[in-house]
């Protein structure tokens, strides 16, 4: 059954349609890893990032199983997922990826905005929220309040309801399934120390009043954002390898036989 290409209208919706599709048919059966991402992009004429969150989509719902240092592999339908539940998604939600896009967009011009109508208070907001995240971070906690709290803040500086409102909604989605399994393939405590310091870059130029260098900071930040959740899922994850670290320590390697334990053997024979 051959591909076709899509048009962009909830992109990743039609892209899992057919890839679901497929998997009914036989093409891939239970056990089957899938095409690598670029190869199903090629072929279906679409991006990179619309076929992760086809993929991610296709997770939730327990058609597939992602194994990061591996691949995607279809699942047997038994209506659960390895970890014991499906997830049915909204016909109206956003893709993850889609959304930081749009966010880059958006929040660009509200962080320019903030660098010239931030007030004192406002300043505060955002520093406070910086703030609670490097403490959940040290805490070894994703920290989801603190950068709600930090673009909440930003946003609000313009006093401009539509888009106080409208990046509200955007936070709405970040805690939607998608995003939430998405997050926990790539997000570490690593990685938001990253975000943290892009975070920082922002601050220090709204409190600076430089409006160009907050723009600049926000897509620097957008921009990381995408590139942290669109690694391969065939990378090896930071905290898989920090396991393998602990079990090492937990089991020293036994001690090469050295030559004089060889002939002690040999004397005993």
């Amino acid at each position: 059954m051959p591909l076709h290409a899509l048009e962009p209208k909830r992109l990743y919706r039609q892209i899992a349609e057919q890839l679901r599709s497929l998997i009914t048919a036989g093409e891939w059966p239970v056990g089957a890893r899938l095409p690598a991402e670029r190869d199903l992009a090629r072929q279906l004429g679409v991006s990179r990032p619309s076929v992760r969150e086809a993929l991610i989509a296709m997770e939730v719902e327990g058609w597939v199983e992602v194994r990061t240092g591996s691949g995607v592999y279809v699942l047997e339908r038994t209506g659960h997922t390895p970890a014991g539940r499906t997830t049915e998604i909204p016909p109206d939600e956003w893709g993850p990826l889609e959304l930081i896009r749009a966010r880059r967009v958006v929040e660009g011009e509200v962080a320019a905005m903030a660098a010239t109508q931030a007030k004192r208070k406002h300043i505060e907001a955002m520093a406070k929220a910086l703030a609670s995240m490097k403490a959940d971070a040290d805490r070894g906690v994703l920290p989801l309040e603190g950068d709600r709290a930090f673009h909440t803040a930003v946003v609000e500086s313009c006093a401009n309801v539509v888009l106080i409102e409208t990046v509200q909604r955007f936070w709405d989605s970040r805690r939607g399934p998608l995003f939430e399994r998405l997050g926990g393939h790539f997000e570490t405590v690593e990685s938001w120390c990253s975000a943290i310091e892009e975070h920082e870059a922002i601050l220090d130029a709204i409190r600076n009043h430089d409006a160009a260098g907050a723009r600049l900071a926000m897509h620097a930040h957008m921009e990381k954002s995408h590139a942290r959740f669109s690694a391969s899922f065939r990378k090896t994850k930071t905290r898989g390898l920090l396991k393998k670290q602990e079990h090492s320590m937990q089991e020293p390697p036994k001690p090469t036989p050295s030559k004089t334990d060889h002939k002690k053997k040999a004397l005993k024979k």
